[in-house]
């Protein structure tokens, strides 16, 4: 597999690489998907490439600037990164520049990480997603409809554990999954909908899908998805927060909640122990190994991801969003089904874009919770400018997206 590196003729620093981790003596997905990744990287055409990072740079120095975005960035193409930049600072009081290495609290997008955990252990036939979670989870007070696959699909009816449980615990302690698990067994808060009946996003599902990976391999989550998550995806930088730790996180960015004058910092509080809906903390070159190691079939089949990333919902008021195993999934006017997720949490608030049609990615990290986001669409009409109009639902793209930045 052929490797490149590419620096752009201009000041700003925007690199255009080869994802060096391709490389052979690290490769454990099957021949298929190399010969598919190899075929998807022979598309990449440096020029286009670099028009794009120039767009891309002029569309983010201007949210910085004028929206206040605060954060790091890298976008992907055929497997090859086209920009990769941080703007403002990890830590605001310090002036603390953010870099592309700089550890964000990645917030809900750490949901599909918990999916895969569950998708691998399909795979080895040690679950299957429509058994019930009792028969993994003995003291479960619900009924047996709940599966595996309920969980998966945020389809139920469980109550948000941070509030129905919140008279039950000391919140000058830290809670965790068993806690949790156990505090729902004692005194089993209703359910808030007829389970499998419809869909409602909800931590809780997570949380005992963590539970049920717990239980089945016998490691604590934080330790199984650093041995077959982190590790094989290379990964290096990446880590599920714990309390007990706070080491962790001296270089991770600070979470901020804007405010008129200096920003607040976002704290932490007793709901930061607990695994499997957040805490994976992350860079954004982390999460571009991430977005190849499923492209490559490091961590599951591409059958399974398929299965995944297809929509589980058929109610009137879900579509055209959706929700897969862990991704949310939107349909486009055209048919096509975008892969992605959010997440939000302490001031940090993330966007991952996963792409396998074309081994792209837009992921964008942030530390200053903002409505800056809501502007996505433009990254994806640079990065897609041949669905412009689609994903600017018939508005004109800014004139500086469509002549090559300035």
């Amino acid at each position: 597999m052929k490797k490149s590196l590419l620096l752009l003729p201009f000041a700003i620093l925007i690199t255009i690489v080869s994802c060096s981790h391709q490389s052979g003596h690290f490769w454990e997905g099957s021949s298929e998907a190399e010969k598919r990744n190899d075929s998807i990287a022979s598309l990449f055409d440096p020029q286009l490439a670099q028009q794009k990072a120039i767009k891309l740079d002029t569309f983010f120095q201007k949210l910085h600037k004028n929206y206040g975005f605060n954060g790091a960035v890298l976008v992907s193409q055929y497997g090859k990164i086209i920009y990769k930049k941080a703007f403002g600072y990890s830590n605001y009081f310090t002036k603390t520049a953010l870099q592309a290495q700089t550890h964000f609290q990645l917030a809900s997008v750490s949901k599909q990480f918990t999916a895969v955990a569950v998708m691998q252990l399909k795979e080895k036939g040690l679950l299957n997603y429509d058994d019930p979670v009792k028969k993994y989870i003995p003291n479960f007070p619900y009924d047996s409809v709940i599966t595996v696959r309920s969980l998966l699909t945020h389809r139920s009816g469980l109550p948000n554990y941070a509030y129905a449980l919140d008279k039950y615990y000391n919140k000058k302690l830290p809670l965790n999954n068993q806690m949790v698990v156990d505090l729902f067994a004692k005194f089993k808060p209703g359910i808030d909908y007829r389970p499998n009946a419809k869909f409602a996003y909800n931590n809780t599902n997570y949380l005992y899908l963590a539970a049920i990976v717990e239980k089945l391999t016998g490691q604590n989550f934080r330790q199984y998805v650093k041995e077959n998550i982190f590790e094989p995806a290379e990964m290096a930088h990446s880590f599920i927060y714990d309390p007990a730790h706070p080491e962790q996180l001296k270089t991770a960015a600070i979470g901020y909640l804007p405010r008129r004058g200096a920003p607040a910092v976002a704290g932490f509080d007793h709901l930061d122990g607990v695994t499997g809906d957040k805490g994976i903390y992350s860079t954004v070159e982390d999460m571009h190994h991430w977005d190849m190691a499923l492209n490559q079939e490091k961590l599951v089949k591409r059958s399974t991801l398929e299965e995944a990333f297809t929509p589980q919902h058929r109610e009137p008021k879900v579509l055209p969003k959706n929700y897969g195993f862990g991704w949310r999934l939107t349909q486009l006017e055209n048919g096509e089904w975008l892969t992605y997720h959010t997440g939000w949490w302490h001031g940090f608030k993330n966007y991952y874009l996963h792409n396998p049609k074309d081994n792209s990615a837009i992921i964008i990290l942030g530390n200053m919770a903002g409505h800056s986001l809501a502007k996505v669409n433009i990254v994806q009409s640079i990065l897609y400018p041949e669905k412009a109009s689609i994903f600017m639902k018939g508005e004109p793209l800014p004139q500086e997206f469509t002549q090559g930045g300035n």
